[in-house]
């Protein structure tokens, strides 16, 4: 699958998200101030969030569609990291406004201050949303693995704390509903639960982009796993100068290779392109791969790495 195919595919996923948010947060929205219930409201904003996020997507793969340029020769696939990011940033920000929405009605509370008993349009309104925001969950999450898209499946996961704060949403109206007067503090309860969710989600997110965008190495699984395609080589001795690093949905790989010195240019050239060809066939074609063949040192001599 071309980058441009892969773009357009990812941007299609999107585009379902964003309709559904649109419409989501309209009804969340109508039925909070209809049913008079913070948490609806507080989980209309956490829709609206999304939102904003799928509009951030759509726009960034415009960008991750371009082919490599002289400006930008390892293609555009960090502009996806960083859109994977921004969703973690904005739904840190909706978990806390979730979060201070729910403590201040709290606090109203106990002040002696009447929480109006939430209607049932709310209550409604939560149960549509689980059952559709848990199906879009399902749908991204599955089609950003296909996709390899890091900013997919962050999507999808912000698509599931929003299934897991209209749950709160839900059992929080529907206590503040039968359980009587004294028990409507459910209603901001809920909205703290659902921004503890929304924030861990968030967290998680945006701890694993920064670490991409800060160049850090893949995992150490990862990494055994391609020093054993180098050492499956008979002639290669000894790799050293090892580094990785993700490019987007894609990896970059260097090593420098030690053979024997009494090898033709080449036998080394061959051992460096079958190995190429080896590590695509295992990680994808899109994999960046640079190899440097050195000679083993002569006896007696210690190699000095550069």
């Amino acid at each position: 699958m071309t980058e441009r195919t892969r773009a357009q595919k990812a941007s299609q996923v999107t585009l379902t998200g964003l309709v559904l948010n649109l419409f989501l947060t309209a009804l969340k929205y109508l039925a909070g101030f209809l049913g008079n219930s913070s948490a609806m409201i507080a989980d209309a904003t956490h829709s609206l969030s999304d939102l904003v996020t799928d509009l951030i997507v759509l726009l960034g793969f415009r960008v991750v569609d371009k082919p490599p340029d002289s400006t930008h020769q390892y293609g555009h696939g960090k502009v996806e990291t960083l859109l994977s990011a921004i969703c973690g940033i904005f739904l840190l920000l909706a978990g806390m406004g979730i979060l201070w929405s729910g403590i201040r009605n709290i606090f109203c509370f106990f002040k002696g201050y009447p929480v109006i008993r939430p209607g049932v349009v709310a209550l409604l309104a939560a149960f549509l949303s689980i059952v559709l925001k848990e199906s879009l969950y399902r749908y991204t999450l599955r089609k950003g693995k296909e996709l390899n898209s890091p900013a997919v499946v962050a999507k999808a996961w912000d698509h599931r704390s929003d299934a897991f704060s209209s749950m709160g949403t839900f059992a929080g109206i529907g206590g503040a509903i039968l359980m009587g007067e004294n028990w409507r503090i459910l209603d901001p309860v809920a909205a703290i639960i659902v921004s503890a969710l929304v924030i861990r989600v968030s967290l998680g997110i945006l701890g694993e982009s920064l670490n991409e965008l800060l160049e850090a190495s893949l995992d150490r699984e990862m990494k055994k796993r391609i020093l054993s395609t180098f050492n499956s080589f008979p002639d290669v001795r000894d790799v050293h100068l090892f580094r990785t690093r993700k490019i987007g949905p894609y990896f970059a790989i260097e090593a420098h290779l030690m053979v024997d010195r009494h090898l033709s240019l080449v036998d080394a050239h061959k051992i460096s392109s079958d190995i190429e060809r080896e590590i695509h066939a295992v990680f994808g074609e899109e994999t960046l791969i640079t190899l440097h063949v050195e000679p083993l040192p002569e006896k007696g001599k210690n190699h000095v790495d550069p």
